[in-house]
């Protein structure tokens, strides 16, 4: 299934990449959610703490290290697989040489076994004749005190070893019996374990198949949409330059129709001021030619007033309104010119470009509306497809197949387990009866050196030594007597346990840690002289696979799927779906996709004809600094309260008469002027507001103005060449933009197959199990097994050892307790001097 969805998505990847342009952006989809895949729960814990009796196993294994510290012979090991037993005796050195620590600790054990009993015999004999301290005759010696006191601290020493050695023993032999009871709950967890994989597996890979329909139905909701998502993409790439001209013009727009209200304003605004100014200008001018009368008289010719009139009559320019905007070149011209322009209907015009552009995704829904459907059924096909994947047989017979073997082996265990348990009971009891038989040289021992050191009198002579002293000794001699008997078994059963114990840790447990074991096993043509992998051969029926016995241990043991560490790949194939037709339709259907956009026209001709007759119109050559400058200008060149003042003073200073009469009477007459006309003027709203409005509008033409040709101009060809862009590149926008699309629609099976492809390696029959039963066999075989072997041929053969010091410091001490029946007679100078 996964493998025919890849065919699919890249067959459509390489349709669409070859014939496609290449364009500067990435593709950018959304992450699908697939879903955590079922899992089943597995039981096994492969984890094994002996506990305190661990430190006798790692004492055995750090012994078997010093005895047998080389590296395992692989070629040796090889060859005994291949029964090439000529070769390998070939190679006896090599054999010698790996097996010397062995052979060096057997050959001792061997002498010992041989010569305990022959020593026991001859010590036998001995004390018969009354020699090797078999006379009842002790010599009196100086130092015997401290002799029996080191000899006793010596064998109590010696068997408090043998001791420990027996509770290792003991400990080893009941930690084996424990754990052997656990092994039913271990195996049986591993058996279940592997029947969940296999149970959980159709259901996973249903789960996976089913998860199609979550790609399948974002790409149908893209389907659904493609006039927004792919109308809207298209719409994006003209949209970088239709925007910014259709803007331009909708700003050039309300620029005309800003200038003509400003205009409109100028006009409105200069009468306005005209019409108020105009009658404070007959008043003034009325004033003035009066007082230029009155100055024309003979009064004024008189010496004294002559300096007075002169005075008055150089003032009388300054009584004249300062602000005459009558002097300013009115807008008409102007106005009527952007009127004509105005007779276009720019928004009109804009409000259709920007209605076709945004029509775009409406023009592809429809365009591809026929296309979608025949995509849809391509996507059902393909996903029907992909379902029967799962009614073939050769997955049903992998998983019925590896359950006949399972519940054969699972039987076969249940079967011999009860053997299995009936013979370690034997071995338990043997093991007992061997710690028993030590135990009982043990009693022997710390029995006689309790009766021996509580009974012995230091004052009594060797011929009258008590009962429990003499006890003691005998008791010694007893034990003695015993470890002669039981001795040379003992180093038999260390020798055999040692060898066998020993070269599995050596040649299997340490193999299995190390995995040397497997580099072993997966030897070209090692296990069958056809099949260069055994796995290979024996799974998958194809001897040239590279499936060896570590890559499916490791891969196992990283809880990746059974599908990937067995590489069964090779055993079943998915492709077996004819997908290029579907494939080929699929990319023809949008090829032959034709989105006309020729109705988007953003200005015609007229319009661009009235664009230019705007930078015609001659507001640029208006007179803006006049304009300004008489609007900063005052009512009046003079203030006439100051003139008036001026004018009285000098009135005064004429000489009383008609003249100074009559100056007085313009002088009231101007300050009326300014009290009924000046102030009510300056405070008027409606002059104000003129000269506000004036002001502004004049801003406004002048920032119009400014470079107005070039403003035009650049509106214009950037409207040319938006246009340029839609007809001359609109159909190659519009295939990049679909072939963009269908990139987007392979990208949501892309991330499918991908997460397929990991599930399937990683999720779908995840073989931990696989791994946990190579763990549980090494854990049983070397964990319970061969520790608790080693763990008591060690503690058997630390017994062992020890039982000759004591057997000789018995000997020596088993003299100061016993009863004898002569002892050394010394007079008394003799014992003087002594």
């Amino acid at each position: 299934m996964a493998i025919s969805v890849t065919v699919l998505l890249l067959m459509l990847c390489s349709r669409t990449g070859s014939e496609s342009q290449p364009w500067s952006y990435l593709t950018e989809t959304e992450t699908l959610d697939f879903g955590a895949i079922p899992a089943g729960s597995y039981e096994t814990n492969v984890y094994y703490d002996p506990g305190p009796i661990g430190i006798l196993f790692q004492m055995a294994r750090t012994f078997l290290h010093v005895v047998q510290p080389n590296p395992l012979p692989h070629e040796l090991i090889i060859e005994v697989i291949k029964q090439n037993y000529g070769q390998v005796l070939h190679q006896y050195q090599e054999i010698i040489y790996y097996e010397i620590g062995f052979i060096i600790c057997a050959t001792l054990g061997i002498v010992f076994i041989l010569l305990m009993p022959l020593v026991g015999l001859c010590f036998c004999m001995c004390r018969c004749c009354d020699n090797c301290g078999g006379e009842l005759h002790q010599r009196q010696k100086k130092n015997a005190d401290c002799r029996r006191s080191c000899f006793a601290t010596s064998l109590l020493v010696v068997t408090v070893f043998i001791t420990a050695g027996t509770l290792c023993m003991f400990a080893a032999n009941e930690n084996l019996t424990n754990q052997v009871k656990g092994v039913k709950k271990l195996v049986n967890n591993n058996f279940q374990d592997l029947h969940t994989l296999l149970t959980y597996a159709p259901t996973q890979l249903n789960y996976i198949i089913q998860q199609y329909d979550t790609a399948k139905n974002k790409a149908l909701s893209d389907l659904n949409n493609i006039g927004n998502i792919l109308g809207n993409k298209i719409k994006a790439r003209l949209g970088k330059d239709i925007t910014p001209a259709l803007d331009d013009v909708f700003n050039m727009a309300r620029d005309i129709a800003e200038t003509k209200e400003a205009l409109e304003n100028v006009k409105s605004s200069r009468q306005t001021l005209d019409e108020t100014t105009t009658k404070l200008q007959a008043n003034l001018t009325d004033v003035r030619t009066s007082l230029n009368n009155i100055l024309n008289d003979a009064a004024c010719r008189v010496p004294r007033t002559i300096p007075y009139c002169n005075d008055i009559r150089g003032s009388l320019d300054s009584l004249n309104i300062n602000a005459n905007f009558s002097t300013l070149k009115d807008v008409d011209s102007e106005l009527t010119k952007v009127n004509d322009v105005l007779k276009t209907d720019f928004t009109n015009l804009i409000s259709k470009g920007y209605s076709a552009f945004n029509n775009t995704p409406e023009v592809v829904q429809k365009e591809t509306k026929s296309i979608s459907s025949d995509v849809k059924s391509i996507l059902n096909q393909v996903g029907e497809n992909i379902s029967s994947f799962r009614k073939k047989a050769v997955i049903d017979d992998i998983v019925n197949i590896s359950a006949a073997y399972l519940n054969q082996g699972q039987r076969y265990f249940h079967e011999y387990l009860p053997h299995l348990e009936k013979y370690d009971f034997y071995r338990w009891l043997g093991g007992v009866a061997l710690c028993c038989s030590v135990v009982l040289i043990l009693a022997f021992n710390y029995l006689g050196l309790l009766c021996g050191s509580c009974g012995f009198d230091k004052h009594a002579s060797p011929t009258t030594r008590g009962c429990v002293s003499n006890t003691g000794g005998n008791l010694l001699i007893a034990g003695v007597g015993v470890s002669f008997i039981f001795s040379w078994l003992l180093m038999l059963v260390v020798l055999a346990t040692f060898i066998a114990g020993g070269n599995v840790e050596k040649l299997a447990c340490q193999s299995l840690k190390d995995n040397s074991l497997f580099k072993v096993l997966d030897t070209p043509y090692l296990l069958n002289s056809q099949w260069k992998d055994f796995l290979s051969g024996a799974l998958l029926s194809k001897s040239n696979t590279n499936l060896t016995f570590q890559s499916v241990y490791s891969k196992c043991h990283k809880n990746e799927g059974i599908y990937s560490a067995f590489q069964l790949q090779n055993l079943f194939n998915a492709i077996d779906l004819n997908l290029s037709a579907y494939t080929t339709n699929l990319t023809d259907k949008f090829s032959n996709i034709d989105v006309n956009l020729s109705n988007i026209v953003i200005l015609d001709e007229e319009a661009k004809k009235s664009l230019q007759d705007f930078t015609e119109t001659g507001i640029d050559n208006i007179d803006y600094i006049a304009y300004f400058n008489e609007i900063k200008k005052t009512v009046t060149k003079v203030d006439l309260r100051t003139f008036a003042n001026d004018l009285e003073a000098k009135a005064n200073a004429v000489p009383a008469g008609a003249l100074a009469m009559a100056l007085r009477g313009h002088i009231n007459n101007i300050r009326t002027i300014y009290k009924q006309q000046v102030i009510p003027l300056k405070e008027a709203v409606k002059y104000v507001k003129a000269r506000n409005i004036l002001n502004q509008s004049i801003g406004i033409l002048q920032n119009s103005a400014a470079n107005l040709k070039v403003k035009v101009e650049g509106a214009i060809n950037d409207v040319e060449a938006a246009q340029h862009l839609i007809n001359n590149n609109g159909t190659h926008i519009v295939k990049q933009e679909t072939h963009h699309y269908i990139k987007t629609l392979a990208s949501y099976f892309n991330e499918y197959l991908e997460w397929t492809k990991d599930a399937v390696n990683n999720e779908v029959a995840a073989c931990k199990p696989v791994a946990n039963a190579v763990d549980t066999f090494d854990m049983i075989l070397c964990g319970f097994i061969v520790d608790s072997l080693n763990g008591f041929w060690f503690g058997l053969g630390c017994c062992t050892v020890f039982l000759i010091p004591s057997i000789i410091i018995a000997v020596k001490l088993a003299k100061f307790y016993r009863r004898m029946d002569t002892e050394d007679v010394y007079d008394d100078s003799i014992m003087e001097y002594w």
